[in-house]
Formats: structure tokens, C-alpha cells, sequence
């Protein structure tokens, strides 16, 4: 049977989780406090990519800024810096056509004008696809969250629950990654602490039997969005494309036309050039329509973005800062890019040198 759980924790989950994490502080002038939550994402941010702003600030120091006449030198040491910084080879080497075709088009002359340049190409690149999440003209709207063991999954799916119901979408969890108990446990505690409802089924049972109990919950109390874990286990594609059929046919079962309606890849960042290995085998198996980068943090490799933009060609929507449950935004370009390419950090150490 289904479960729909609002109980206080007992004292052995409230043992082995961590503790409720702490509430962002409310803006009272709601245009100044998006901006100085801008401002604070963009820190945050900055702090999360570092690995791959020291890369760039040690190597790009060394080629860009100094007004030097561009040549093929100049561009193979800029491409060297990226590909330390795990930009990837690939997307180095398209980044690098890029540069060389818009210096041969009289674009771009100087090393000045290569940041200002990228800053710009990257935020098209990056937004071109859309970034934001797509609601269903009918409620309710069902969001599938897929990827490996090990990427962040469950906490991501949380994170997205608690996201949802602060933006005023009432949401309902289906825990549909049967195969570990310990993920449903994991999605009960967060979400008594959401305040969100769960359905959950029998240990191992059908994940599209608890999809369609999910669905048939939504629909019942008028949810705006059924939120969907699956399993993590990737067998084989057809094994993975088959279970998620069964489940988005069980959604639509319940008349919830277009279901799903999103499809959330879960990637764990830190892997870099995996992560892209990663991508390309669920997208082959599944419609991947958007992607949720977690474990952004200070050890992450911040070009990897940029190569699963390049090479996946779907949209990243939302990136994972941290443990909590507010460490997870919106993916914003403009911040991403100002983030990798500070050019006042740059300005600001090459003047203390």
C-alpha cells in the first residue's frame, strides 16, 4: 500500500541524518533582496568553481589582459590553460575555433578583447536551449529525476521538492527508486521536513506502481507537481528505457497528458569528463530534457560545464552548492560566466603582482 507520510521522525532516522538545515533570511523590498541574493548566489558560486578560476587565473594571466597583439602562440597557451582547467578537449577545441574565427574575422585583435569575447559567447551557448523548468499547461506537471548511484540523486530530488515548494508549487514526492530502501528513507525524512507528502511503496516493488500511486495521489488533493525518483541502477539502455516507459505509461494511465514533462538528469560535477560519458548514455536511452549539476562545490571542475553544454546539448537547469537543502539554484549563465571569468579578480591580481 501506499504511504503517505507526514510522521515526526523517529529517533534512529533523527540519529542518522543530518540536521534540519537553516532557512534563507526574508528580503522585506523584494527587487533589492533579489538583487543581494544574486549578489550572495554569485559569491557562493564564485567559491564553488574555484578549482577551475585558479587554473585560469595562474594560465590566462600569462596570455590575456596584457594588450598584445593576438597570434597562433597566444591562442595554443589560452587552449592549454583551458584544457587544464577540464574544460575538455573537445569543447576546448571548439571554444578555440571560435576565438580563432572571430580573430580572423576581425572580431577580436587583442588580448583584451578574448575574455569580453568568451563572457559573451559562453552566456549564448549556454541560454540558447532554455534554462528554465517547464510547467505543464494542466496541473499536475510530473518531473522524472534519473542518474546513477552516487551522482546526488535523492538529495537533488529533495532539494527540487523543497525548491518547488518554496516557489508555491505543491508538490508531491513518488519514491520510486525501490531497489534501496535507504534512498526512501532518505526522501521520507526530507520531506516531513519540506512539508511535502510521499507516496512510497513496498520494499522492491514496481517503481511504475508507485509512479502511478503518485500520480493518483496528485491528482486526488490537486498537487501542481508529482516529483518522481527512479532508480539509479544503470543495467543496460534498454533495461533503463524500458523501466522509465513503464513509469511514464503509468503516469499517463491516470490521464495526465504529456506526462512526463521533464526529464531531470542528476550528474555529479566533480567527475568532470565522466560526468559527459554519463549524460550521452542516459540521453540515448531516455528524452533527457534538462540537467540538475550537483556537488558544485570548492573541489568541482567548473569547465565541465561548459563541456556538457557542448557535447550533451541539453540545458542545465539547476546546480547543487552544497549539503543543504537551500544549497541549490536555478542554473543562471550570466552568473556562471561572471563566476568562471572574473575579470576584476584577474584586473585585481595582476595589479598585486
Amino acid at each position: 500500500m501506499a504511504l503517505f507520510s507526514r510522521k515526526k521522525k523517529d529517533a534512529k532516522a533523527e540519529a542518522s541524518q543530518p540536521e534540519p538545515a537553516p532557512q534563507p533570511e526574508s528580503v522585506d523590498d523584494p527587487v533589492n533582496g533579489e538583487e543581494v541574493q544574486k549578489k550572495g548566489m554569485l559569491k557562493r558560486l564564485t567559491k564553488a568553481i574555484s578549482r577551475t578560476r585558479m587554473v585560469l587565473n595562474r594560465r590566462v594571466l600569462g596570455v590575456v589582459g596584457l594588450g598584445k597583439k593576438i597570434d597562433d602562440d597566444i591562442l595554443e597557451n589560452l587552449e592549454e590553460a583551458m584544457i587544464e582547467a577540464d574544460f575538455g578537449v573537445e569543447t576546448s577545441d571548439f571554444l578555440m575555433d571560435v576565438l580563432r574565427g572571430a580573430w580572423k574575422g576581425g572580431k577580436i585583435e587583442t588580448t583584451n578583447d578574448i575574455l569580453p569575447f568568451l563572457r559573451t559567447d559562453l552566456k549564448k551557448r549556454l541560454t540558447h536551449r532554455g534554462n528554465d523548468l517547464k510547467f505543464a499547461p494542466k496541473s499536475p506537471t510530473v518531473i522524472l529525476v534519473v542518474g546513477v548511484n552516487g551522482a546526488g540523486k535523492t538529495t537533488s530530488v529533495a532539494k527540487l521538492a523543497w525548491y518547488l515548494e518554496k516557489s508555491g508549487h505543491h508538490t508531491v514526492l513518488a519514491a520510486a527508486d525501490t531497489y534501496r530502501a535507504a534512498a526512501v528513507e532518505q526522501l521520507k525524512t526530507w520531506s516531513e521536513r519540506i512539508g511535502c507528502e510521499i507516496v512510497t511503496g513496498a520494499d522492491k516493488a514496481d517503481p511504475a506502481s508507485v509512479a502511478h500511486k503518485g500520480a493518483e495521489r496528485a491528482l486526488e488533493i490537486g498537487a501542481d507537481v508529482l516529483l518522481v525518483d527512479t532508480a539509479g541502477r544503470l543495467h543496460t539502455q534498454k533495461n533503463l528505457m524500458d523501466e522509465l516507459r513503464k513509469i511514464r505509461n503509468a503516469c499517463a494511465a491516470k490521464k495526465i497528458e504529456g506526462a512526463p514533462h521533464e526529464t531531470i538528469l542528476v550528474l555529479d560535477s566533480t567527475t568532470g569528463q565522466n560526468a559527459v560519458n554519463q549524460a550521452m548514455m542516459f540521453k540515448e536511452a531516455v528524452e533527457v530534457t534538462g540537467l540538475f549539476l550537483s556537488k558544485l562545490d570548492g573541489t568541482a571542475k567548473g569547465g565541465a560545464v561548459l563541456s556538457i553544454n557542448e557535447k550533451v546539448e541539453v540545458p542545465v537547469k539547476f546546480v547543487g552548492l552544497g549539503e543543504q537543502l537551500e544549497d541549490m539554484q536555478p542554473f543562471n549563465a550570466d552568473n556562471f560566466v561572471e563566476a568562471l571569468f572574473d575579470l576584476e579578480s584577474l584586473a585585481e591580481s595582476k595589479d598585486t603582482e
